[in-house]
């Protein structure tokens, strides 16, 4: 039987990684296309494309020939479209470079692929910021509100895979809510807070400054998380699915569970902006500061995956506290290994 073929652009993200080892891992020839930067290739890309058990393809979602370019060579079974510039804070400062990318990137991708493989299975990464600020908890049929140009973005392409989906196409979205890892970017709030505590823990630094505490979200583990997006393409037909722990916590629960996961309890004192998180000898650990607010923040977001679990069979492994311990515990290592090199 000949092995199927799978593309995954975003490679390189914390999904992109897991996704590969995954599809690596059931025998797949895998591609990833990643854009070109300064900084190094991922660690784990970098040991997967070492083995030979995947092809890197230099490319970019904004640039047409090279992405007809890495649809010729890789000739995929499967796409996985993981790119997109995903910081939500980001997309205020970069609108049209988050509309190029995580709407017209995928107009551009999906229409070249289709082209050339009507039988072409397609996974979009959609998410949970699409809801905006409509009451929690969320399922596939909620309604869309989203308050950022990532998330109006997002949405757009989310419409566009239904548009293809009813001609025919199996194309599938998976409405992700928040998920992270140990190899989360370091500008997100988790790994933010986990990089921090770990650096408090070891005597590298004092205090993290953070923004709204109340903002809640339905946190749960990237690679439970890729384990649906390849359910989803395996199914008979193609469909939409919320992909989520049906758990939310606030940034201000996520401070505590970090900082309890590192024996440091916090508690507050203070109200507002003069609010701050001080450990058991009275040391200031955690400071708002407004420049992490959002222009327009969404105050709750929580999944209800049970439509996942009926017709998948997916249900997530890692709870919120086995999350967070394992990202810290990541930090703690990489943190100590590079002060000790």
């Amino acid at each position: 039987m000949e092995k199927k073929r799978a593309l995954i652009t975003g490679v390189t993200g914390q999904d992109g990684s897991y996704l590969a080892e995954l599809l690596a891992d059931k025998g797949y020839d895998v591609y990833g296309f990643m854009r070109r930067t300064s900084a190094d290739v991922p660690a784990p890309i970098e040991v997967l494309n070492d083995k030979g058990l995947i092809k890197l393809i230099y490319g970019n979602m904004r640039d047409l020939p090279t992405m007809q370019r890495v649809l010729d060579e890789s000739k995929p079974d499967e796409i996985y479209n993981l790119a997109a510039q995903s910081h939500v804070g980001v997309s205020f400062l970069c609108p049209d470079e988050t509309w190029d990318v995580n709407f017209h990137g995928v107009e551009r991708l999906l229409k070249e692929a289709t082209d050339r493989n009507k039988q072409v299975k397609f996974y979009q990464a959609s998410t949970s910021e699409m809801y905006g600020s409509t009451p929690p908890t969320h399922t596939e049929t909620s309604v869309f509100s989203p308050v950022s140009p990532y998330a109006e973005a997002k949405v757009k392409s989310h419409r566009l895979i239904e548009e293809y989906r009813s001609k025919g196409f199996f194309t599938c979205s998976g409405i992700l809510f928040n998920h992270e890892s140990p190899r989360r970017g370091k500008i997100f709030v988790t790994r933010k807070l986990t990089r921090a505590f770990a650096e408090i823990k070891l005597g590298f630094r004092e205090k993290v400054g953070i923004g709204n505490l109340e903002a809640g979200r339905d946190w749960g583990f990237s690679g439970d998380y890729v384990r649906a997006m390849w359910m989803m393409l395996q199914a008979d037909t193609p469909d939409t699915y919320v992909i989520a722990t049906g758990k939310a916590h606030t940034v201000r629960d996520l401070i505590e569970a970090v900082a309890k996961s590192v024996d440091m309890p916090i508690h507050w004192e203070g109200t507002g902006l003069q609010e701050v998180g001080k450990d058991a000898q009275g040391v200031v650990r955690v400071e708002i500061d407004p420049r992490f607010y959002r222009p327009r923040e969404v105050d709750a977001l929580c999944g209800d995956w049970s439509k996942a679990k009926q017709k998948l069979g997916w249900e997530p492994s890692v709870s919120f506290e086995q999350l967070i311990d394992m990202m810290i515990q990541s930090d703690i290592r990489e943190i100590g290994a590079a002060h000790r090199a």
